[in-house]
C-alpha cells in the first residue's frame, strides 16, 4: 500500500514511521528541504535506539527506513492510496492543500486529516470528492500511543470509513470511531481534567503541586494536569481549548482559563520554554505538595466528576459508543481506566450528586448533569 504523508513535523513522522514499519510505501512531503533532512536524522536516532534497546535488529531498521522516501513535491504524492496531512491547524491550509492534492491522485485515493479540533466536513468541502476524505487522528508519539480515532464527516462514504479503519488496524492501532464534533472524544472529554483544576487553582483551594499530587495518589493519573499542560505547551493546550469553546457556541462547560492564557502570553510554555507552571532549570527545586488527604479527596472528586460528566454527555450525545469513549481515553491518553467504568465503580447516585452539588454551589451551566446521567439514575442503570 503506497501512503502519502503531508507534514514532516513531529506528528507526520510519527505516523510515517507507524506505516513503514507494517510494511506500507512512505512518502513524506514537506515544502521546507531542512525540514524533510530534520526528520530523515531523527527517525535515523529513533530507530538506532530501537537497535541498542533491541528491541529491533539492523535488518528491521533497514527495512523500515528503506519503506521511506522524503519529497517536496507534492505531486510525488500522485501514487498514493492514502494520504494523512499533518500539518498546521489552519482550515484554510488545509483546504488549499488538499484542493492541490486533488489534482494529482488517483480518484480512489483516501486523504486524510490528522486534525485534533477542526471540523472534517469543512475540510472536506475543499475537495470535488468530499466522500473520500475522512479523519485519522492520530496521538503523540504515534508510533507509541496505541489509539487512533477515525472520524467520518457528514459527507464521507461508508467505503471511506471502512477502508480507513480496516488500514488503521492492520497498522496495529485501536480504533476509535467519534462523531464529526469539536474536540472528538478525547479531547472533548479530557476538558475538565485542565479547565476543573485551573479553576480549583484560581479560587485558591490548592497550588498547581497540590492538585497535580491529588489526581495522580487518589486517581493513579501518571502525570498531574499542570505536569502534563507544561509537557503539551500551555499555547497548545490553551489553543485547543478556545478552539473547542468557540465551537461549541461558548458552552461555559468548556470555558478557558484566564490562568493558562496569562501563562501563554507570557512565554511560560511548559518543558518547551524551560517555565510553565513549573521551573525546569537545572537549579529550580520543585515545589513540594500539601499532602492533606481531606483536600486531596475534594480536588480528586470534583475533576472525577466533571470528567465522567463529560464522558456520559458524549454517550448521550453520540459522540461514540461507550467502548470507544473509555478507549479513546486509556489508550490515547493514559488514563488509568476508562471513566464509564469509574462512574460505575463509583455509583451514578454519586455522580448526580456531586454535580448537583457543583451546581447548588456555584449556579453556573458549566457543573449541569448530563440528562444520561439522571436518567440512569432513576433507572438505576449501569454503563457496563
Amino acid at each position: 500500500m503506497n501512503i502519502g504523508i503531508i507534514g514532516s513535523g513531529t506528528m507526520g513522522s510519527g505516523i510515517a514511521q507507524v506505516a513503514a514499519t507494517a510494511g506500507c510505501t512512505v512518502k513524506i512531503y514537506d515544502t521546507k528541504a531542512e525540514a524533510l533532512d530534520t526528520a530523515k536524522a531523527s527517525l535515523e536516532k529513533i530507530m538506532s535506539r530501537l537497535v541498542e534497546k533491541e528491541r529491533i535488529d539492523e535488518a528491521e531498521k533497514s527495512r523500515i527506513q528503506g519503506n521511506i522516501q522524503y519529497v517536496d513535491s507534492l505531486e510525488d504524492l500522485e501514487d498514493s492510496n492514502l494520504t494523512v496531512e499533518a500539518i498546521i491547524e489552519n482550515l484554510e491550509i488545509k483546504q488549499n492543500v488538499f484542493n492541490e492534492l486533488e489534482s494529482y491522485v488517483a480518484s480512489d485515493c483516501i486523504i486524510a486529516s490528522n486534525t485534533s479540533s477542526l471540523s472534517i466536513a469543512s475540510i472536506a468541502s475543499a475537495l470535488k470528492k468530499p466522500e473520500r476524505c475522512v479523519g485519522i487522528h492520530f496521538f503523540n508519539p504515534a508510533p507509541l500511543m496505541k489509539l487512533v480515532e477515525v472520524i467520518p464527516a457528514i459527507q464521507t462514504s461508508s467505503a471511506t470509513l471502512n477502508a480507513s479503519v480496516k488500514t488503521v488496524e492492520d497498522w496495529g492501532k485501536i480504533v476509535a470511531v467519534a462523531k464529526d464534533t469539536p474536540g472528538f472524544i478525547v479531547n472533548r472529554v479530557a476538558r475538565p481534567f485542565y479547565g476543573e483544576s485551573l479553576r480549583i487553582y484560581e479560587e485558591g483551594i490548592a497550588d498547581f503541586a497540590t492538585i497535580d499530587w491529588a489526581l495522580k495518589s487518589l486517581g493513579g493519573f501518571r502525570m498531574g494536569p499542570f505536569e502534563l499542560m507544561d509537557f503539551i505547551g500551555n499555547d497548545v493546550n490553551y489553543a485547543v481549548t478556545e478552539s473547542v469553546f468557540k465551537a461549541f457556541y461558548y458552552d461555559p462547560r468548556y470555558k478557558p482559563a484566564l490562568t493558562q492564557k496569562r501563562f501563554a502570553e507570557a512565554g511560560y510554555l511548559g518543558r518547551k520554554s524551560g517555565k510553565g507552571y513549573y521551573d525546569y532549570s537545572e537549579e529550580a527545586e520543585r515545589p513540594k505538595p500539601k499532602e492533606d488527604s481531606k483536600l486531596a479527596k475534594l480536588i480528586f472528586d470534583r475533576v472525577l466528576a466533571m470528567l465522567i460528566n463529560e464522558a456520559a454527555d458524549a454517550l448521550y450525545l453520540n459522540i461514540a459508543s461507550a467502548e470507544d469513549i473509555d478507549n479513546a481515553m486509556t489508550k490515547g491518553v493514559n488514563y488509568p481506566k476508562g471513566l464509564l467504568v469509574w462512574a460505575d465503580e463509583k455509583g451514578i447516585d454519586w455522580c448526580v450528586s456531586k454535580l448537583d452539588e457543583l451546581y447548588n454551589e456555584y449556579h453556573e451551566d458549566r457543573y449541569r448533569c448530563s440528562p444520561l446521567l439522571r436518567k440512569m439514575n432513576r433507572e438505576q442503570k449501569t454503563f457496563f
